[in-house]
């Protein structure tokens, strides 16, 4: 009846036998070791107790204890450190990363749930957000790799129970960088206007190139457009210098719009640029040019004073006062400008040179060369000349003797003047000549000779062109003791002028008679120039004078043929003639132009006032002893124009 107790092995659990007498014992089991549910949730035990009888008998019990579950466990993440890259251009939601954390505990003391403890830097707060009961992580905002690269969210995962347990891991973000940021140009210095003298290699701008990308994305290549005539140079990363490669000219471009242009090494690659306003400064590198080097001004004699004459205009490409342009007429030969308060003589202005200076420091002159032609105008009637010696005597173109003075003619008077035919003269015979000239020029210094009076078919003719009255037919006793012609000189100018000359012809007898008479004039007789009556009285005279002197006269026969033949043929003091090469001269204001018909000749008036410009005509000269003389030595045409 002695019991005695045996318990199964267990490290947790002990035996206890209390006796408190000898009849009763109690028995008690004691956990010796704490129990873990998460180990071994069931324990089963085995009491056995037996008598002290021979043999003993037995009896026994399982004992199935149960182990109660408490918050004993906190939540485990399968890692502790989760790693994750991500492009910066990730979209709003893109899952991060997902968490996991397990707790071996029952019911509220194994669910977990999952929370952003802190984020690191914490400018990404409202970048993430995770899922507590899924503890997936995502993004709510967009990543700048510019901003921030890295990123390190650590999170917890904590139990139901109370207290709560809690456990933690780290979500490590690397953000990765795409090309997204285009190159940015600054000019951080600029030294403008640029003057067009400035040499090759001068800075005008600093330019700052950055890219805020990193690797091949932020690698910047930068140009400028156009290619001149500037370029880029650098020396330092990110630093570029606009210098000027080509010499600037203002007159052709006065301002450029330059372009820097960036791109990056992206793919694709993004691309800037940033216009840089470049002006160019004058500088006086250029001259007054007139619009021609040679001008022809054609001007009208008699122009008042101050008339313009024409008008010279030069270009000075350049600005300010260093296109500004004053004019002056320059003296070659001094070397000096004249001044509009200065006086030349007309002549030197047939050629001058007209100088264009500018303001510009030093300043730079242009020249022109004026050529002046004065036009001539019908403004000067014919003069006549008064025959050779300047009184009464023989005229080296007539046949007759002709007397009395001359003078200057205009269109309202008229002058007289004598000659002597001998009635039978045959046709043709020269007996004046009329000498006229006119201080025009060209046309309207070329003359023509007309009879006024007597108008019909008179006993005389006037040469058109020589001027030489000569008889129309034989003269005979019929046509008087005396012919009057009124002989009208006019220029070819429009309106023409004109001066008159008349013409007093005495008819006498024979040759020798008009020789004798020619002699006795010679010596010193005048002749008047008064009415009929006068003229009647001087034949009369002459009569007397002819039948006393007729044995004078046949002793020195002799010697005035010789006289006549020499004044004849010997050289004129009024006319040299001989043959010249042809000469191209200008006719008329018009400006045609023709040879000698003939052969050139040039004319000396040895009385009267000088020409500056003539229209000579071939003169009636006698011809050689073998050649016959021409019965009309009137000329259709000038000759030749002679400029002196």
């Amino acid at each position: 009846a002695q019991l005695s107790y045996t318990l199964s092995p267990s490290e947790h659990f002990t035996l206890d036998v209390k006796s408190p007498d000898e009849n009763r014992k109690s028995l008690f089991m004691i956990l010796s070791k704490p129990l873990d549910r998460e180990t071994v949730p069931v324990h089963r035990l085995v009491l056995t107790a037996s008598d002290g009888g021979r043999p003993s008998l037995t009896g026994a019990m399982e004992l199935l204890i149960s182990v109660l579950d408490v918050n004993d466990n906190i939540p485990q993440f399968n890692q502790s450190v989760y790693k994750v890259k991500l492009p910066e251009d990730a979209l709003e939601g893109t899952l991060v990363s997902r968490v996991n954390a397990a707790d071996p505990d029952l019911g509220p003391y194994g669910a977990v749930i999952y929370e952003i403890d802190t984020i690191a830097p914490a400018s990404g707060s409202d970048l993430f957000n995770i899922d507590a009961n899924s503890g997936e992580i995502r993004l709510t905002g967009a990543l700048d790799y510019e901003a921030v690269t890295f990123y390190e969210l650590n999170i917890k995962a904590k139990d139901k129970g109370l207290p709560p347990l809690l456990g933690h891991c780290s979500v490590e973000l690397e953000v990765l960088d795409v090309n997204d940021n285009a190159p940015e140009v600054w000019v951080t210095s600029l030294s403008v206007p640029v003057s067009e003298d400035a040499s090759v290699g001068t800075v005008v701008a600093l330019l700052s190139v950055s890219d805020r990308d990193s690797g091949a994305n932020g690698r910047v290549q930068c140009s400028v457009w156009p290619t001149s005539p500037f370029g880029l140079e650098t020396r330092f990363l990110g630093s570029y210098s606009l210098v000027l490669r080509e010499a600037l000219d203002r007159e052709r471009v006065s301002e450029y719009e330059v372009e820097v242009r960036a791109e990056d090494g992206g793919k694709p690659p993004l691309r800037a640029s940033r216009g840089v306003r470049v002006p160019v400064c004058d500088v006086n590198d250029n001259a007054p040019a007139f619009s021609q080097a040679v001008y022809t001004v054609l001007a009208r004699e008699n122009e008042a004073a101050g008339a313009e004459l024409a008008r010279v205009w030069a270009r000075d490409p350049d600005e300010a006062g260093n296109g500004r342009v004053s004019y002056s007429l320059w003296e070659g030969v001094s070397g000096a400008s004249v001044s509009g308060g200065g006086w030349r003589p007309a002549s030197s202005y047939v050629s001058f040179e007209v100088r264009a200076v500018d303001a510009g420091e030093p300043p730079l002159v242009g020249n022109a060369t004026v050529q002046l032609f004065v036009v001539d105008e019908n403004d000067n009637a014919p003069v006549l000349l008064p025959p050779a010696g300047g009184g009464p005597g023989l005229d080296p173109f007539a046949g007759g003797v002709v007397g009395g003075s001359v003078e200057a003619a205009s269109d309202a008077g008229s002058e007289t003047l004598w000659a002597w035919a001998a009635w039978g003269a045959p046709a043709g015979q020269v007996v004046a000549k009329i000498r006229a000239v006119d201080a025009d020029s060209g046309y309207n210094a070329w003359l023509r000779y007309e009879v006024l009076e007597p108008r019909g078919k008179g006993p005389f003719r006037v040469g058109l062109y020589s001027g030489e009255v000569s008889t129309a037919r034989a003269l005979e006793e019929a046509d008087g003791p005396r012919q009057r012609l009124v002989i009208v000189v006019r220029d070819h100018g429009e309106p023409s002028r004109s001066a008159t000359a008349t013409l007093s012809v005495s008819l006498v007898e024979g040759g020798e008679k008009v020789l004798a008479v020619g002699g006795s004039s010679s010596s010193g007789l005048v002749l008047p120039a008064e009415g009929g009556a006068a003229a009647g009285s001087a034949s009369a005279s002459t009569n007397v004078w002819l039948v006393v002197g007729i044995c004078a006269v046949s002793s020195v026969f002799v010697l005035a043929l010789v006289l006549y033949g020499a004044s004849r043929w010997a050289p004129r003091s009024a006319v040299l003639s001989g043959p010249a090469p042809a000469t191209l001269v200008c006719a008329s204001e018009v400006g045609s132009w023709s040879y000698s018909q003939r052969q050139s000749r040039s004319l000396c008036v040895a009385d009267g006032a000088g020409k500056s410009d003539l229209m000579v005509f071939s003169p009636n000269l006698p011809p050689p002893p073998s050649v016959p003389a021409a019965k009309d030595t009137s000329q259709a045409e000038p000759s030749s124009l002679l400029d002196t």
